[in-house]
């Protein structure tokens, strides 16, 4: 065999040798998330979902997990670090940036959905048809809310609207902050990540929050009192969450691997962790029983009276979609649509 043809052959095996040890090679995923290890979403959702990916990936492909913030910054920092690349992975609420996703926000609207699940398979839909655009550099894995909201407090029952007043109140969100500002509260923003210590230095009263997560950061030990809305009703309110991966992260994957984020990603994965979401009410709701803390069961009529004093911010909504250049009655009627459709779905 003459030399040139030999060196030809040297080179393709070489280069055959670069490439099965790069398709090979370990991919470390950094996964920043905002609850501490012991929380139900990472033993939950974020545990089990990075077990999956190994186990299909033959183990080439695994999270370098990052809870309690422990990889730095803040929670409303997570969208742009997840965009920038600084993390590869993250699950956040993008109402913690208040204003900023406004698409996104038409499901954390006063009295809108009624369980995770229905808001998961909502908002995913919602998102594919109008909100993709909210989040350049990132590839969503999947969108859901959590259960149900309700209103806690510390020091004083809330037995009524009226008695909001004078009450400094936690919220998550930009909605949020306007439906307890239509309450007659007096709203005070913040991540779950600094309602423990709001609460103990009296900065707030109480806060609203779904039952998921209340056990994580042991605040039905610094909380006495907590109201919740008729359940023939919508909730109270819920908050976006999104499941989020660098693009540039998913883009550089080999096809085998993309294909294995792909395959645990999208509306089943949505529904799977609203589910999740809707299942752990009622253990972390006993935690609260427990202690014997005091339950207020708004009535039907009482309901209906916060029903209508935040209701004004459903319209409010439409027109700042509007005025965004956004089609903003037919977005809300899409929104409340798919929210009907997925209401008894099986």
């Amino acid at each position: 065999m003459k030399k040139p043809v030999l060196r030809t052959l040297y080179a393709a095996a070489a280069m055959a040798l670069v490439a099965g040890s790069a398709s090979a090679q370990e991919v470390v995923l950094k996964f920043h998330h905002i609850w501490p290890t012991a929380a139900m979403a990472p033993q939950k959702v974020i545990g089990p979902w990075c077990d999956k990916i190994a186990a299909e990936s033959n183990n080439r492909m695994r999270c370098q997990l990052l809870p309690a913030m422990s990889g730095g910054g803040t929670p409303p920092q997570l969208v742009d670090r997840v965009k920038d690349g600084v993390d590869d992975l993250v699950v956040t609420l993008p109402g913690y940036t208040a204003g900023r996703f406004p698409k996104m926000e038409v499901f954390e609207l006063p009295f809108m959905v009624a369980s995770a699940e229905q808001g998961a398979r909502a908002s995913w839909d919602y998102l594919d048809k109008y909100a993709k655009d909210e989040f350049p550099g990132t590839k969503i894995l999947a969108t859901w809310v959590h259960d149900p909201g309700f209103v806690h407090a510390s020091s004083k029952a809330i037995n009524k609207l009226e008695d909001f007043r004078g009450m400094k109140m936690r919220a998550p969100t930009r909605q949020t902050n306007k439906l307890l500002g239509k309450l007659g509260a007096t709203p005070v923003g913040m991540p779950v990540t600094g309602v423990a210590d709001a609460l103990s230095k009296g900065t707030i009263d109480g806060y609203v929050l779904p039952w998921e997560v209340i056990p994580a950061f042991k605040l039905h030990e610094m909380t006495k009192f907590h109201t919740e809305t008729d359940p023939s009703r919508p909730a109270l309110y819920t908050a976006g969450f999104i499941f989020a991966m660098n693009q540039a992260k998913y883009d550089s994957l080999p096809p085998d691997l993309k294909k294995v984020i792909d395959n645990n990603s999208g509306a089943q994965l949505s529904r799977q962790i609203g589910r999740i979401w809707d299942e752990s009410r009622p253990p972390a709701r006993k935690l609260a029983e427990e202690r014997g803390n005091k339950f207020i069961q708004l009535n039907a009529a009482e309901t209906d009276r916060w029903v209508k004093a935040s209701a004004s911010l459903h319209d409010e909504w439409v027109k700042d979609m509007d005025k965004r250049d956004n089609k903003g009655a037919q977005m809300y009627k899409d929104a409340k649509d798919l929210l009907s459709k997925y209401r008894d779905a099986k």
